[in-house]
């Protein structure tokens, strides 16, 4: 119905169009005169379903416009209609035939193989040519001016397929269509829309125009044997039932398989008879002579172009590019004998359960299609979403490549079982294909020669030429592998690391030294006396032990500091502050001396291992030979990344001749150090003791499997992989094939054996808070008693008001001196009462108003 309401719609606008350019003729007489008739021509298949609804929607329109004078004004309308008979060949002929006529305008063709034949024609005639079928999205190149599509470019129905395919989450789709200008450009357009959303075409079928059913099973039976079940059908309504009929016969028409069919299926034309076509050919009129230029023929182009009005089946508006404004499409469910509606399409919304004429502009954005369409019944009645390919090697098992290596055999090695290969890897393979949710049958073929390690990349390269269908082993996912083939998740992280020679070192005479740094040292001296000193205040006024002249009082101090480190103190706290600070300092001591004893044992005991390679860009600014691993990647990384000249580059095999380069050094036909993979050093690491890695690891990489580029196994091992390591299985693989390394993990890195600063903070802040708080304790004692004891002294001798008092407790030394005096006798001053009895003066003197001032000064010397 479409289609006929489209017909109306253009009839009108060229009768308008026409009516204008009639305008402009006259009779000579400088009057314009109307022409008498006026004639478009219509191609279009007669005997088709887009025919019989097109013919009598242009017959209505023609007496439509005739029967209302104020259309034309006169003149009468004409529609010369030709039957193509779905045939390029005698649609050709008939276009020219109407173009011999004098139409000012053709509608049609249906097909864009005559649409591509006489747009040529009409470009010289200047006679536009409107077609409402031909939806090849080339025709709208300027190379066809006079060509106005009057239906949608399949340039935006692949769109809405590419989405629908991104949508169910498909990465490749098998076409199948007519190899003619319509099903080319069409599955041109296809590619490029998937491309956009990471999506391909795995495999394009073919069809001649006009084939036979014969000839439509043998391609159904070749993509029926691939692996992708999503087919999208996009081919001529004479062939497309066929093609369905078909797959019906083979059996393609079940459960697991997606058809997508274009815009053809809604048209259900009939199939085209060949025979017919050339009877129809016989006797024509055909003059060429005849054919004539139409000269206001660019007025009516830009009549059309600009035209925009609204009609029953929409707005009639050409873009910028000419194309029909607002493409949308309605997305159609056909099971059984019925369909239904699941979603639509359009180039503003995308994907959508809503029809784009009722979306808000606020809803459309054509950037997702996040929205989830209607349920759909898929072949074979089911409801759950086909998966959209299918495992099969046509009844053959997989060849699947393994290197045939000579050395670190742990990983993959030859056996005389049934597989004819075990190890590591092999067992995360055959752990990972027994996840998979369909059976799949393994051939594992030997790569190499059995002399030396094979090449990893020739592996990886014999994948992507299909000579094999997978690799497995020890094979780095690097950058210039992943170009050729996909991998799977890593089942093991890896990357280059260093292997360096190390000397013993024997203990000197100060390695009693290294167990603490020098600014542990440091630290340890400044803390100790600090202690001692607190203790000393806190116990100057009670303990006659810290007491006695300047000289011996610093001798104490430094005795009892250094003497606490190995709990040969002599003299005895009383004080409850200064047992309180000596306990916690105790404690810190015990803990620094067990650290001392266990980091000299060590340091006595255990070798310590050193290397003159200090990291990678010391070995690289040297000129020493660099070891790598035959067949490994590290070479390329070497030459390729850092430019390291071959010419310092060393082959190496095995472990055995890894352990003999390194031994001889670079100097004596060895190497300075070796880079290869971690895997591969801590399995060195763990047989030979005498050497050690170097800084960490410089690249971030990881072992997986290869498969061709696109394989949808990738995607499902690697789901199996990670499924394999949430469960445990993967580590439970590794321990039963990789030994420890505990000899490699001894002589591992770098790091000085030297207890440092930062082990001890804590304790040091405890010790120091520890002491802060006994000192300020101490002294807010000591203001309280000096107020006490000077309020005193200010009662039972007030001052003379005209004697000055020197040695009054207001200075800075006359605190100290307080401070000196005994604890008991400044208590004993305090029980005095101010009632005659004599108050003791400060130093043992007279109060300053009784006394000799020279013994007062004296006296207040510290003793």
């Amino acid at each position: 119905m479409g289609y006929s309401q489209l017909a109306v719609l253009l009839l009108c606008a060229f009768m308008l169009a026409s009516g204008t350019t009639a305008d402009t003729q006259n009779n000579g007489t400088g009057v314009p005169a109307r022409p008498a008739e006026v004639r478009i021509g219509a191609l279009f298949t007669f005997d088709s379903v887009i025919g019989k609804a097109v013919r009598p929607a242009i017959e209505l329109a023609v007496a439509h416009v005739n029967a209302d004078p104020s259309i034309l004004r006169g003149t009468k309308l004409n529609v010369l209609m030709q039957d193509t008979n779905c045939s390029g060949f005698v649609g050709t002929v008939e276009a020219l035939q109407l173009l011999a006529k004098d139409v000012v305008a053709v509608l049609g063709p249906q097909s864009s193989a005559v649409a591509h034949v006489i747009c040529h024609a009409v470009n010289e005639l200047r006679v536009p040519l409107v077609s409402f079928a031909a939806t090849d999205p080339t025709l709208s190149s300027l190379e066809y001016p006079y060509f106005v599509r009057a239906t949608q470019s399949d340039y935006y129905q692949m769109g809405a397929i590419a989405s629908i395919i991104s949508q169910y989450q498909w990465k490749q789709v098998i076409a199948i269509y007519v190899d003619d200008d319509y099903g080319r450009g069409g599955i041109m357009a296809l590619g490029d829309a998937l491309a956009k959303r990471k999506c391909k075409i795995a495999y394009k079928a073919k069809l001649p125009p006009g084939a036979t059913n014969t000839t439509v099973e043998d391609i159904l039976m070749q993509v029926n044997e691939m692996e992708s079940r999503v087919y999208v059908i996009h081919v001529n309504p004479d062939s497309g039932l066929g093609v369905f009929s078909a797959a019906k016969s083979l059996g393609m028409m079940s459960s697991g398989y997606v058809w997508i069919a274009t815009d053809w299926l809604s048209a259900v034309i009939d199939s085209s008879i060949h025979d017919p076509n050339l009877v129809a050919t016989k006797g024509s009129s055909l003059q060429l002579d005849s054919l004539r230029i139409f000269n206001n023929g660019n007025k009516l182009l830009e009549k059309v172009w600009s035209m925009n009005f609204s009609g029953v089946s929409g707005p009639v508006q050409f873009t910028m590019d000419r194309n029909l404004v607002h493409p949308a499409y309605d997305i159609l469910n056909i099971g059984g004998t019925g369909l239904r509606t699941v979603g639509y399409w359009s180039n503003s919304s995308g994907l959508s359960v809503v029809a784009p004429e009722n979306l808000n502009s606020s809803a459309l954005d054509s950037s997702t299609d996040n929205v989830q369409l209607h349920s759909v019944i898929w072949p074979g009645q089911i409801s759950e979403k086909p998966r959209g390919w299918q495992f099969s090697y046509h009844g053959k098992p997989m060849r699947i490549g393994v290197p045939l290596r000579t050395s670190y055999k742990e990983f993959v090695m030859q056996d005389d079982g049934p597989d004819g290969v075990k190890g590591f890897a092999v067992d995360v393979f055959k752990a990972a294909i027994s996840l998979l949710p369909y059976p799949v049958s393994c051939n594992f073929v030997l790569f190499g020669d059995g002399l030396k390690n094979p090449s990893y990349s020739d592996l990886v390269q014999k994948v992507s030429e299909n000579y094999f269908d997978a690799a497995i082993g020890d094979i780095a996912i690097v950058t210039n592998r992943t170009r050729l083939v996909d991998f799977t998740q890593p089942y093991i992280e890896s990357g280059l690391i260093i292997v360096a020679p190390a000397k013993e070192v024997e203990s000197n005479a100060w390695a009693f030294l290294k167990p603490f740094t020098f600014q542990m040292w440091c630290v340890l001296g400044v803390i100790f006396l600090f202690v001692g000193a607190v203790v000393w205040v806190l116990e100057h006024r009670t303990n006659t032990e810290f007491r006695g002249p300047p000289r011996q009082q610093i001798m104490t101090v430094c005795w009892f500091s250094f003497s606490t480190m190995f709990f040969a103190h002599r003299e005895n706290t009383v004080s409850a502050l200064g047992r309180f600070v000596l306990l916690i300092w105790l404690f810190v001591v015990l803990i620094i001396n067990s650290s001392y004893t266990a980091s000299l044992t060590s340091l006595l005991t255990v070798q310590e291992l050193t290397s003159g390679i200090q990291g990678l860009d010391s070995l690289i600014s040297s000129s020493s030979a660099i070891g790598y691993q035959v067949g490994s990647f590290s070479r390329n990384y070497l030459v390729d990344e850092i430019n390291i000249p071959e010419s310092r580059l060393v082959p190496l095999n095995s472990p055995s001749d890894y352990a003999r380069a390194l031994e001889l050094g670079s100097g004596n036909g060895g190497v300075a150090a070796i880079i290869d993979e971690l895997p591969y050093v801590e399995i060195f690491l763990s047989k030979y003791c005498k050497f050690k890695t170097v800084g960490q690891v410089f690249t971030k990489s990881g072992w997986g499997f290869a498969f061709p580029r696109d394989s949808p196994l990738a995607e499902d091992l690697s789901t199996a992989i990670l499924t394999l390591s949430e469960n445990g299985n993967l580590q439970r693989i590794h321990d039963e094939w990789l030994s420890g390394t505990e000899c490699g993990a001894d002589n591992n890195g770098d790091a000085s054996n030297s207890l440092s600063l930062s082990s001890f903070w804590g304790l040091f802040l405890i010790c120091g808070l520890a002491c802060l708080l006994a000192l300020v304790i101490f002294f807010l004692r000591i203001f309280c008693q000096y107020n006490r004891y000077n309020s005193e002294v200010e009662v039972q001798f007030p001052e003379p008001q005209i004697v000055n008092r020197p040695a009054r407790l207001t200075t800075i030394k006359s605190l100290i001196s307080f401070v000196d005096k005994k604890e008991e006798e400044v208590k004993n001053a305090l029980k005095k009462r101010p009632n005659g009895s004599q108050h003791p003066s400060i130093g043992d003197s007279q109060h300053p108003s009784m006394g000799n001032t020279a013994t007062e000064e004296q006296s207040t010397l510290p003793t």
